[in-house]
């Protein structure tokens, strides 16, 4: 069994970065219990679009898509952001069109993680 190392997260913890590209992390805010219960659920709904992909079940698909967006906009991950401060989304956006830019490439180049982006 091989151990993959965590997702890279931006210093506000605000993204994970894979492959170069920032995706909105969930919401730190939920309780454990709401994370797991919506975790699974989305886990759920991924198991239906695979499913769904190999039945070659159009109206199943959508319906499966539909309960992944529903889970992942719970868990902050799509729609309104969680943060309160104002600052825009970048999510989905490549790091080096970002306000993470430098800080990620501080990273590549080996400097140790700043604090702040």
């Amino acid at each position: 069994m091989t151990r993959t190392a965590p997702p890279l997260k931006t210093p506000d913890g605000r993204y994970l970065v894979v492959r170069g590209r920032l995706w909105r992390s969930t919401n730190p805010h939920l309780d454990a219990r709401a994370r797991q219960r919506l975790v699974s659920a989305l886990m759920d709904a991924r198991r239906a679009v695979k499913a769904a992909r190999a039945a070659d079940d159009a109206e199943a698909l959508a319906h499966a898509r539909q309960q992944v967006d529903e889970a992942k906009r719970e868990l902050g991950e799509r729609g309104p952001v969680w943060w309160t401060d104002g600052a825009p989304d970048y999510n989905r956006h490549l790091v080096r069109n970002s306000p993470y830019a430098a800080w990620f490439e501080a990273l590549a180049d080996g400097a140790p993680p700043s604090a702040t982006a």
